[in-house]
């Protein structure tokens, strides 16, 4: 009967320390307001347009500040080459479009341009 005991102890603990890393372990992605400050992102691209600087991941172009980043809007003109993940196709004014996240791209060529709507 001590055994039972013990055994059934020893299960209940390992059921809670399974079942809370399972929690701890969910990811939630959530795209970033503009203006936020980042610490790190993730295989940023820079992208040079008219001078400046943008780091581009994931969607979202980011303009450095000291050590941080600052989420920015994606400047119009501004060419990458692969699409985010998640973008969907969109027939506007009779032009087929690339939309994410309220950014719009065209395919110029190789690359995909940011454009206004």
């Amino acid at each position: 009967m001590k055994r039972m005991r013990i055994f059934l102890v020893i299960t209940a603990f390992l059921g809670i320390v399974i079942t809370t890393q399972a929690q701890t372990r969910t990811l939630v992605r959530v795209y970033p307001n503009h203006g936020t400050i980042v610490r790190t992102i993730t295989n940023p691209r820079v992208i040079v347009h008219k001078k400046t600087n943008y780091y581009y991941a994931d969607g979202v172009c980011y303009k450095i500040k000291g050590r941080k980043y600052v989420v920015t809007a994606a400047p119009r003109g501004i060419k990458v080459k692969t699409l985010p993940r998640g973008s969907k196709v969109v027939y506007r004014n009779g032009r087929r479009l690339h939309q994410y996240r309220g950014v719009w791209y065209k395919k110029r060529g190789r690359h995909y341009v940011v454009v206004n709507i």
